[in-house]
């Protein structure tokens, strides 16, 4: 008995929510528009951003399915630029750090202000991650990944997702709360996914750690989705910001190394103004209409972005073999989380027939 009360003490779902407040999110648009006009005009570069409007367009839904769903903006705008556009995929990847460390950033205001609930120390923990596993990702790992790669790893990651959400979601949307656990089980999670994922995932394509925070809580915590989808767009927010500095600094450091486009600097400025309304509306209207609908349809996205990238990528046979065995192997490794969350689970409901 003394055994079962000393595991209670020790475990708690982690869970925080701030007190709801009307002013945070109205003084947040208050600051920024002004400042957002102020750079256009000081700089010049409306006629830039003005030729930038078919970026801006598509980040009406990019910034929608960034505050809706765990997937960022740049999910969405990743796509769009490197196979619509043409452009590299290293401008696919800074304009995502731009646009979500906008997007999502008034998202999180948003959800915090509006009192939603946050795993937040397991958040805490991812942000550390981050913090370390970006910067290192950028300055080690980018440099040195070809295009095609960054490419397949972004279809890849994100089509494991779409199939897992087909696979999962009604059991997903079955869940309540979320699964309690040590203090030093969620320091060990949250580092890793913030440091392997930061690292591996979003320093190579511009996002991806709201997939792996979404993903980690719903298999492993077995979390509510209204916990794990504000979780996962707070993440994205941090680990985007994050990528963003240190993508500037290494540029500032070495532009031959490390190039940073001008365009993506025009797109942000005909962009801004959309996103940083539309994550946060997206946010609101997964309050007022089923998730499910709008994770399903986010999903298919996934599956039919993976299938363009590849054929805009050429793949040979045996690069469409390679590519679908990653999706896989990615959802063999879903699979095994999936069970490690029931066994905690489980663990957790004897141990409260105990007490």
């Amino acid at each position: 008995m003394a055994d079962t009360k000393s595991l209670a003490q020790r475990r708690s779902d982690g869970v925080w929510r701030a007190r709801p407040r009307r002013w945070p999110f109205p003084l947040w648009l208050a600051l920024f528009y002004p400042a957002w006009a102020l750079t256009l005009w000081l700089g010049g570069w409306a006629h830039d951003a003005l030729a930038q409007w078919p970026v801006a367009a598509a980040m009406v839904f990019g910034s929608y399915v960034a505050g809706a769903t765990p997937m960022g903006g740049g999910t969405v705008a990743f796509p769009i630029l490197v196979l619509l556009m043409d452009q590299p995929p290293s401008v696919g990847r800074a304009f995502a750090f731009a646009a979500q460390s906008t997007g999502m950033t008034s998202a999180v205001i948003f959800i915090v202000a509006s009192g939603r609930p946050l795993a937040l120390r397991l958040l805490r923990w991812t942000m550390l991650g981050s913090v370390i596993g970006v910067p290192i990702g950028l300055a080690a790992l980018t440099p040195i990944v070809p295009a095609l790669w960054v490419k397949l790893i972004f279809a890849c990651l994100w089509a494991s997702f779409g199939v897992l959400m087909f696979a999962r979601l009604s059991e997903f949307a079955r869940f309540e709360g979320v699964t309690p656990v040590s203090a030093r089980f969620d320091r060990s999670l949250g580092l890793g996914v913030g440091l392997l994922g930061g690292a591996g995932v979003v320093a190579v394509t511009g996002v991806g750690i709201e997939m792996l925070v979404f993903t980690a809580l719903l298999l492993i915590r077995r979390a509510d989705l209204k916990i794990a989808i504000p979780t996962a767009v707070a993440g994205a927010a941090f680990a985007s910001l994050v990528g963003l500095v240190a993508s500037s600094a290494l540029h500032a450091s070495d532009p031959a190394r490390h190039p940073l486009s001008p365009g993506v600097l025009h797109a942000w400025l005909a962009a801004a103004p959309i996103i940083v309304l539309g994550a946060p509306l997206g946010s609101f209207m997964m309050s007022v209409i089923p998730r499910t609908w709008t994770l399903l349809f986010v999903a298919a996205l996934c599956i039919l972005q993976f299938v363009w990238m590849g054929a805009d990528s050429g793949l040979s046979p045996g690069g469409w073999a390679a590519a679908v065995g990653g999706v896989a192997a990615a959802n063999v490794a879903f699979v095994g989380l999936r069970r490690a969350g029931l066994r905690f689970s489980a663990g957790e409901s004897s141990a409260g027939a105990a007490r």
